[in-house]
C-alpha cells in the first residue's frame, strides 16, 4: 500500500454520516465540483447540483458522466429568484457553495462578471438559505488568494487581513466579507444553520481543461507534443490534489452539523510544506512523469500582476478538525498524469475517476 493511503481508523471523514444527506451543491459542473459530486455520490449522499453548463466538451463533468449520479440542474447563481426556488425544492441539510469565476486572468478581462458571480452570487446563495431555512451546515468555498498578499515567507492564517490586488482575488476577499456579515446578521443566536468558509491552495487533478491554468495548459501541450509557454516560472504555490481539500470541506461540514458554533468562520486547507514549490519545479516533475519529449519554456512576456509567493497556515484545521493532507506531491502528480493518460488512451473516465476516489477513501 502506498505511504499516503491511511488505515480506516485514520480516515479524515465519517463515511456513514454522508449516507442520504441532502446536499445542495453549486458549481457542480466545474472541475472541483465534479470531483466533489462523485465523491459525495460514492458516500451515498443525495447530491443536487446547480450550475452553468460545463465550459468544455472534454471537462470531467462530461467525460466522467457526473450527471448520471446526481440531480443535475442548470442554473445561474446571479439569478436570485431562480436560486431561491431551487433551494426551496431541494430542502437541503447541507449547502456547499463552489460556483465562481475562478480565473485570475479572466478577471482582468471581465471584472464586472467576476464580481457579479463571486460576490453577488455568494450573497444570493446565503439569502436563499436564509429564506428557505432548514440547512444545518453551509460552507462557502473561496480561495487562498482571498488574503492580502504581503509576499511573506510564512503561511497566512485565518485571522490575517483579507484583500486582493487583481479582481479575482479581491472578489474572493469580498465573498469572505459577505459570508461573515450574513453569518453575524442573520445566523447568530438560536439559528440552527451554521456557516463557515473554506480556503484551499492550487488544486490539481484529472479532468481540468480550463484556460490559463498551469496543469491543464501543460496537459494540452504535452498531449499534442508541443512545448508549454509559462508566464511566471519562479512563482511559488501550494499544490495539492483536488481530493485533499474536498475531504477537508466534508470534515468541516460534519463538524458544523453538530451545531457547535466553534466550527464557524474561516478555515484553511492547504498541502504539506513539501508541496509548496515553484511553477518551474512542478513543471519539471510533470515532464518527468509524462515523458514523450514533453517540455516547457518561459514566454518572456509582460503579464498582469500575480502574486509571486503564497502559502497557507493550516494549523487550525489540523488541530481543531484533525484534518491533514493525505496525498503528497509525488502521488498528486501521479494521480493527475494517470488520469490524463487514461483519457488520451480512450479509457472509461467514469471508472478511472471512481477508482481514484476509492483508492484514496479505502
Amino acid at each position: 500500500m502506498a505511504a499516503w493511503l491511511r488505515t480506516l481508523e485514520n480516515m479524515v471523514i465519517d463515511t456513514n454520516f454522508w449516507c442520504n444527506q441532502r446536499i445542495f451543491l453549486t458549481g457542480h459542473t466545474g472541475f472541483k465540483g465534479s470531483w466533489l459530486s462523485l465523491l459525495l455520490s460514492s458516500l451515498g449522499a443525495q447530491v443536487f447540483g446547480y450550475a452553468l453548463p460545463p465550459e468544455n466538451e472534454n471537462d470531467i463533468f462530461n467525460v466522467a458522466k457526473v450527471a448520471t449520479s446526481i440531480n443535475h440542474q442548470i442554473g445561474d447563481i446571479r439569478n436570485l429568484s431562480d436560486l431561491i426556488s431551487a433551494v426551496q425544492k431541494v430542502q437541503p441539510t447541507i449547502v456547499l457553495h463552489m460556483a465562481s469565476q475562478a480565473l485570475v486572468r479572466k478577471s482582468y478581462d471581465f471584472p464586472i462578471e467576476t464580481y457579479l458571480t463571486n460576490v453577488m452570487g455568494t450573497a444570493h446563495l446565503l439569502e436563499a438559505v436564509r429564506q428557505v431555512g432548514g440547512a444545518k451546515a453551509v460552507i462557502i468555498i473561496t480561495s487562498d488568494k482571498c488574503y492580502e498578499n504581503m509576499e511573506w515567507s510564512w503561511g497566512y492564517r485565518e485571522t490575517d487581513r483579507l484583500g486582493g490586488y487583481d479582481p479575482y482575488s479581491n472578489s474572493k476577499a469580498c465573498a469572505e466579507l459577505v459570508t461573515s456579515a450574513y453569518q453575524k446578521s442573520f445566523f447568530e443566536g438560536e439559528s440552527k444553520t451554521l456557516i463557515a468558509s473554506a480556503r484551499a491552495g492550487n488544486v490539481i487533478g484529472g479532468g481540468d481543461w480550463s484556460s490559463d491554468r498551469l496543469v491543464p495548459d501543460a496537459m494540452r501541450a504535452f498531449s499534442k507534443g508541443k512545448k508549454i509557454q509559462v508566464r511566471f516560472p519562479n512563482a511559488i504555490r501550494p499544490w495539492q490534489h483536488v481530493l485533499d481539500p474536498l475531504l477537508g470541506y466534508l470534515k468541516l461540514a460534519e463538524r458544523l452539523s453538530t451545531g457547535s458554533k466553534i466550527y464557524e468562520g474561516g478555515w484553511n486547507f492547504g498541502p504539506a510544506a513539501a508541496s509548496e514549490i515553484s511553477v518551474q519545479n512542478l513543471l519539471n516533475l510533470l515532464v518527468k512523469k509524462w515523458g514523450q519529449n514533453s517540455s516547457w519554456e518561459s514566454d518572456g512576456l509582460l503579464h498582469p500582476y500575480e502574486a509571486n509567493y503564497l502559502k497557507l497556515d493550516c494549523s487550525k484545521s489540523q488541530m481543531v478538525l484533525k484534518w491533514h493532507p493525505r496525498i503528497d506531491l509525488e502521488n498528486s502528480i501521479n494521480l493527475t498524469i494517470d488520469w490524463y493518460k487514461a483519457y488520451q488512451n480512450g479509457q472509461d473516465m467514469r471508472k478511472v475517476t471512481s477508482n481514484q476516489i476509492d483508492q484514496v477513501l479505502n
